[in-house]
């Protein structure tokens, strides 16, 4: 009887460590298709889901589920982002470190850094992939196809190609405060530039 007992609280404890570890993710719905199949007794309908899953500082998955009924196609999609994630480095926990494209298929996209107080200023199923990454001021412009796979892919394929100053220093070799110390001095002269 204590074994039972001992082993239902391993249950319980597992489950709770499992939902803690689930309520440190935020999941954005961002696209939900409905198709049907052309049967004998009529038509049968099915659903496909589409989320992005982050934990708002720097981790961000997306997935694709499908099912007969709507919650089921949106577990399957956030269980399928949670095992797709990837780490992006961001510029002071709020926006990117430079800006960056990216392209899936037709869809195109232009990421731009961008000063504190700007806020998301991106598209629908980019606008969700930032919420759910912690990003709070980026400029994002959509070119090419509308279709939300396409346009979170290629959200993602720029994502993927953003690079800190200390990725960058260990690269090349050199100490971050080179890397930083240059962009400083290229921003300066950018504004002297356009003072002048």
């Amino acid at each position: 009887m204590n074994d039972r007992n001992q082993r239902g609280q391993r249950g319980q404890r597992g489950r709770r460590a499992r939902s803690e570890q689930d309520s440190e993710f935020v999941d954005k719905l961002v696209h939900i298709n409905r198709v049907a199949k052309v049967v004998k007794g009529g038509r049968r309908f099915g659903f496909a889901a589409m989320v992005v899953v982050g934990d708002q500082k720097g981790r961000v998955g997306f997935g694709h589920g499908k099912a007969r009924e709507v919650p089921e196609a949106i577990r399957k999609a956030t269980e399928a982002a949670k095992g797709t994630m990837i780490r992006v480095p961001l510029r002071e926990g709020r926006t990117l470190h430079h800006d960056v494209r990216g392209r899936h298929g037709a869809g195109k996209v232009i990421l731009r850094s961008a000063p504190a107080g700007t806020g998301i200023i991106a598209g629908g199923p980019m606008r969700a992939v930032f919420e759910t990454l912690g990003v709070h001021d980026v400029v994002a412009k959509s070119m090419g196809s509308s279709n939300p796979y396409n346009m979170v892919r290629a959200t993602f394929d720029a994502l993927k190609r953003e690079a800190s100053p200390r990725m960058v220093a260990a690269r090349r070799g050199k100490k971050v405060s080179d890397i930083v110390a240059r962009r400083r001095d290229g921003s300066a002269d950018a504004a002297a530039a356009l003072e002048a």
